[in-house]
């Protein structure tokens, strides 16, 4: 498995991936945020990528993000993480999330967290093994489209 940023050629299995991050989730995304989200990652605007590759094949992704914080000037928050059912059970998820904590340790992050859905039962699997659940309920309140 090899664990590295995600390349300009890569769009189409990017795709694929965040396509059923995206299915997964129930979260409706139109080709144009497709389009902008794949820009953003390549540029680094404000969000990195890394792709998790078996055999050349790109089989998961992470996108994870700095913000500041009351108490700390850099936190690290991985937003998106997404293995391909036919890579499951094989360790991607752990490598790209071991790769984000890296990446975050470099950047002098205080702090590495991620959600997830409490049915998402497979993965907390993993997260209950690596992490710490802290019992934060996560609350949205709904805002008007950008403009």
């Amino acid at each position: 498995m090899h664990i590295a940023p995600l390349g300009a050629g890569e769009r189409a299995g990017w795709e694929r991936l965040a396509r059923g991050y995206k299915h997964f989730y129930g979260t409706p995304t139109t080709d144009a945020e497709f389009d902008l989200a794949w820009q953003r990652l390549l540029a680094q605007d404000g969000i990195c990528g890394l792709g998790a590759r078996i055999d050349g094949e790109l089989v998961g992704i992470a996108h994870y993000l700095f913000h500041t914080g009351t108490w700390t000037p850099s936190i690290c928050y991985l937003q998106d993480l997404f293995t391909a059912p036919s890579a499951r059970g094989k360790g991607v998820a752990r490598a790209l999330i071991e790769a984000v904590a890296q990446a975050a340790q470099q950047a002098g992050a205080s702090r590495f967290y991620w959600l997830t859905q409490e049915q998402n039962a497979a993965a907390r699997i993993l997260y209950d093994k690596i992490a710490s659940n802290r019992g934060f309920v996560r609350y949205d309140y709904p805002l008007p489209p950008a403009r």
